[in-house]
């Protein structure tokens, strides 16, 4: 939070600055998932994919209930093809980086995320242009091109993941690799800080210039923050999940892929601009809202098991 409102009061207070850090979204964005990436333990990899309960109730929840929730609410929307692309490009695509973080602040199963994030990041990027067609006719779907997400998918995930588990194997063999795993450890964090300074910084001066546009759509990103963690605690106890579970899927089920789609938006010819002002702002109610789950979730929503 500190690092969000330090962003804002750089973007306006230094806006030729802050405007130029836009070229460093995507390397943070990489760093900050190899630090994520590193911390995955192979034993607990293979027991989250066992967790098949899980898996399907994750993947139901993101591709099937959220993308109803979410058209159902764009039905509010005016018929503008740059305020719907970035409302769905931001609500549909479900988060793969930050959402570890508060999963484990808000006492879910972190590792069932973390271990799960290539299968969302892969499921995300091809049913993506799918619902874009679904929603907003075949014209939308060619508005996601192959190129951005083949970029976003190798210099986003699979070079990160690549070099954690290089420094993995290598842990095994020598203490170089150990130190540089262990050292690795603190990086999540401050790198997630990083991350959002760096976007909201370079984006948060042009909210005000698209604010008739942007204001539409801030009670629906409200709307949508309040009723999924209901929704997906009602998927939880339909798949018989335990407690950390299905404190992880709320988390994953309201937290969305902001700061990887973000790149993609801004490629945009004429309304990538807009769009990114869209995105930007779920990402600053989301989390606001985020500071309130890691509190109501565990305390009051889904409180621990009774022995």
């Amino acid at each position: 939070m500190a690092a969000l409102f330090l962003a804002v009061a750089f973007g306006f207070i230094m806006p030729g600055y802050a405007d130029r850090l836009g070229a460093l979204i995507s390397i943070i964005i990489a760093f900050l998932m190899y630090s994520m990436f590193s911390q995955i333990p192979f034993t607990s990899l293979k027991k989250a994919f066992g967790n098949r309960k899980f898996i399907k109730a994750l993947l139901m929840t993101n591709f099937i209930i959220v993308p109803i929730v979410v058209w159902l609410l764009s039905q509010f929307l005016p018929d503008n093809p740059a305020l719907l692309i970035g409302f769905y490009l931001v609500l549909l695509t479900p988060c793969i980086d930050y959402v570890i973080v508060f999963t484990s602040l808000g006492k879910g199963d972190e590792n069932l995320v973390l271990t799960s994030t290539p299968l969302l990041f892969v499921a995300q990027m091809v049913l993506l242009p799918l619902y874009l067609w679904l929603f907003m006719g075949k014209d939308a779907s060619g508005i996601v091109e192959v190129t951005p997400f083949l970029e976003a998918f190798f210099g986003l995930i699979v070079l990160p993941l690549v070099v954690a588990l290089l420094f993995q194997l290598a842990a095994k063999r020598g203490n170089f690799g150990k130190k540089v795993v262990e050292g690795s450890a603190w990086m999540p964090v401050p790198f997630m800080a990083l991350t959002l300074f760096i976007v909201v910084a370079s984006q948060v001066i042009k909210l005000p210039d698209y604010g008739n546009q942007v204001i539409k759509v801030i009670p629906l990103y409200i709307v949508f923050m309040a009723v999924m963690p209901v929704i997906a605690r009602y998927i939880a106890v339909w798949f018989h999940l335990g407690t950390g579970p299905s404190r992880a899927l709320i988390f994953s089920s309201t937290t969305r892929n902001s700061l990887v789609v973000l790149p993609l938006a801004l490629s945009l010819p004429e309304i990538g601009n807009v769009v990114a002002a869209v995105i930007i702002t779920q990402t600053i109610i989301e989390l606001i809202s985020e500071l309130v789950y890691i509190r109501v979730v565990p305390a009051k929503l889904l409180k621990d098991e009774k022995t």
